[in-house]
């Protein structure tokens, strides 16, 4: 089992120092989740709570996920970075690819891009997207993606998406991983085509449910016995036997805020700190690498 310091929620001046002491206090990553704007007004519901409402309040700061992965990666030398999630379809695919592509150069291929495609049609509307193809454009995306992470000369037409040969760099070294977010049927099939799976906060029967669908859906694929991560965040799991628990079901990687465990709901930067060293002498220590 590995674990990964959320960057949800956080003031964006304590990143930085919160992504030097996860890298000291042996966490694999660091995630970081995606929103443009908040609008003071919705009119698409938020799919994760039973209302409909948001899980945060206006002026909760959203950094940009590739900058602050930049900056975090440029005070780190092992740590890695990803996404909870990212929304793709809602950016001008070549402005994706480049920045995450940098990213990937820059950090020295620690980066693992976490997508999704999100739910507010007012964030696509004033990103000039549209917000009804977004699942089918999410999927052309990512081929689009892999081929300019290539560093090649490739060329694509597809529904969506046209374009003649070109090459973009500096590419990656290493492939770039990609998983996906996501609890709906469509999000499940496409993790399935990909390289992981991120929960939703879900109970640990949840998180079981949907790994068994997926892996339904890499056997259907002839892919069941290739490697396979998920990313899951458990609302019922604080303990070394749930963790264990899951790690049995399949979830490999375990998304936290490890100081909510100690000192609560804090922006005291100093109990972050505290936290995450305390949380790593009582779990990461008990799940050797």
């Amino acid at each position: 089992m590995k674990f990964v310091l959320s960057a949800a929620f956080n003031d964006p001046q304590h990143l930085i120092s919160l992504a030097v002491t996860a890298e000291e206090c042996g966490f694999t990553a660091m995630s970081f989740p995606d929103h443009v704007v908040h609008p003071e007004r919705i009119d698409t519901p938020y799919p994760y709570t039973a209302d409909g409402t948001r899980r945060w309040q206006a002026f909760t700061p959203w950094v940009d996920p590739w900058v602050a992965i930049g900056a975090c990666a440029a005070a780190t030398t092992r740590l890695r970075f990803t996404n909870n999630v990212f929304v793709l379809a809602m950016r001008n695919p070549f402005l994706a690819a480049k920045a995450i592509s940098t990213a990937a150069v820059l950090s020295g291929d620690r980066v693992t891009l976490t997508l999704g495609v999100g739910w507010s049609n007012i964030e696509y509307s004033l990103m000039g997207q549209d917000f009804r193809t977004r699942g089918r454009r999410t999927d052309e995306m990512i081929g689009v993606l892999r081929k300019l992470f290539s560093g090649e000369m490739v060329e694509h037409e597809g529904e969506h998406y046209r374009f003649d040969r070109l090459e973009m760099n500096p590419a990656p070294a290493a492939p770039i991983p990609i998983w996906v977010g996501g609890i709906s049927d469509a999000a499940l099939r496409r993790a399935a085509r990909n390289d992981g799976w991120l929960s939703d906060l879900q109970t640990s029967a949840e998180i079981r449910g949907c790994i068994e669908k997926v892996r339904a859906h890499r056997a259907d694929l002839g892919r069941e016995g290739e490697p396979f991560d998920v990313m899951a965040s458990a609302s019922d799991a604080f303990t070394l036997e749930g963790y264990a628990g899951l790690a049995e079901a399949g979830v490999t990687h375990i998304l936290t805020l490890p100081w909510i465990f100690y000192h609560g709901d804090t922006q005291d930067l100093e109990e972050k700190k505290d936290g995450m060293r305390r949380f790593a002498d009582d779990v990461i220590a008990a799940f050797p690498a």
